[in-house]
């Protein structure tokens, strides 16, 4: 069998066909270049705990920026013929237009169907040897059996008042402390203040940390080791200590918790930047830097530490919530913030009196706490994982 060569030329021009390129183009698999950050914020979004801390922080912040603007009441109105009032009613029906609530300390008030506190209800006479208190409520007479438990309420014939149904409390919606101060606007002004006290003492903890731990770091050998010496000196006595030992010289207020955590929480921060400056700064992008002639406070701020943002960044995201027990707890045991500013941790030592009688005022702002503390421990987790350049695909 003989080869043949094709002549080209003598293939008439009506038997050639294109062939397309789309075929060609669906192999290559492409997508728009990301930056570091951007690549991080998309790996952000894609972790659903992280986001749920993320949108749990922000509804917060706007709630204790803008919430007191939207209430009738303040943080420091006091109305003792409302103290202790639960933010749920059982209320008894004495006709189609008259309801009452009998609250502890064998308090009646009046109250509409639909759970609108309107008054408190005085006794026209008691008879504490029967154990009996009679009141009069459009003139129908109410008569409070406390002789036995449960508490019975009766009319002028002895017969029991009907229980009508359980209904939210709409003058105040989480109830009232034992002063009848409303407690879901003092909860609001509770997370402006741990808020703002969180977010500066991490600020200041930042500053801190970020400027001992890229000296130390950056300078290296006796510089370093003398540092981070004093570094270890501090860390021997529990932080917290140091923050009540400051808080008892200093007299209780917001600047002074304030200048105690923001003077002692930065070692953690300062150890965290060191290491990532020891470890960048014999990269050849800061070799680069010093031929060029740059100095070493521009290597340090223009190079490093951009390049050590993210593990800094989640090391301030865990510090909050840190902030915020420990100023929960310095109020709870009385260095807090004084009356009548109220924080989440001065409620909780308010309400821990009282709380087999009114758990609610003590549940109440340790839930505030609790789900604080795990959204920023969530956003905090998903930043670790998102600004990891190990798990960047």
């Amino acid at each position: 069998m003989s080869n043949s060569k094709v002549n080209m030329d003598s293939i008439p021009e009506d038997m050639w066909e294109k062939i397309d390129n789309k075929e060609k183009e669906s192999d290559l698999i492409s997508r728009p270049s990301l930056t570091y950050f951007q690549d991080a914020w998309r790996r952000l979004r894609r972790n659903i705990m992280s986001m749920i801390g993320l949108v749990i922080i922000i509804i917060l912040i706007l709630t204790a920026i803008f919430g007191p603007f939207f209430s009738k009441y303040n943080f420091s109105d006091q109305s003792l013929k409302m103290a202790s009032l639960p933010p749920r009613l059982e209320l008894f029906k004495i006709d189609n237009e008259n309801y009452i609530y009998l609250a502890n300390g064998l308090k009646i008030y009046s109250s509409t169907s639909n759970g609108e506190i309107i008054n408190l209800l005085n006794p026209i006479k008691q008879d504490f040897q029967k154990k009996i208190k009679v009141y009069k409520l459009n003139g129908k007479e109410i008569v409070l059996d406390f002789s036995d438990k449960p508490f019975k309420l009766l009319n002028e014939n002895g017969n029991e008042y009907p229980f009508y149904k359980k209904v939210w409390n709409k003058n105040h919606l989480l109830g009232t402390d034992d002063l009848g101060r409303d407690l879901l606007i003092r909860i609001i002004y509770g997370a402006r203040i741990s808020l703002l006290i969180a977010f500066v003492a991490t600020l200041v903890n930042f500053f801190i940390g970020v400027l001992y731990g890229g000296i130390s770091g950056y300078a290296g050998g006796r510089v370093d080791n003398i540092m981070m010496r004093i570094v270890d000196i501090i860390s021997t006595v529990p932080l917290m200590l140091y923050v009540i030992l400051l808080m008892v010289v200093l007299k209780p207020g917001l600047k002074p918790i304030i200048i105690a955590l923001g003077s002692v929480f930065w070692v953690r921060m300062a150890r965290i930047v060191r290491g990532q400056i020891l470890s960048l700064k014999e990269q050849e992008f800061v070799m680069a830097a010093r031929t060029i002639g740059a100095t070493n406070l521009r290597i340090l701020v223009r190079h490093l530490l951009p390049n050590a943002m993210g593990p800094i960044i989640v090391s301030m995201t865990m510090m909050i919530p840190t902030a915020i027990f420990t100023e929960a707890f310095l109020s709870f045991i009385g260095l807090g913030v004084p009356a009548p500013l109220a924080s989440w941790g001065t409620l909780c030592n308010n309400a821990l009196g009282g709380y087999r009688s009114y758990p609610y005022q003590l549940f109440l702002p340790s839930l505030a706490i609790c789900i604080t503390m795990l959204a920023f421990n969530f956003l905090g987790d998903g930043l670790r994982d998102a600004l990891d350049p190990k798990l960047r695909k």
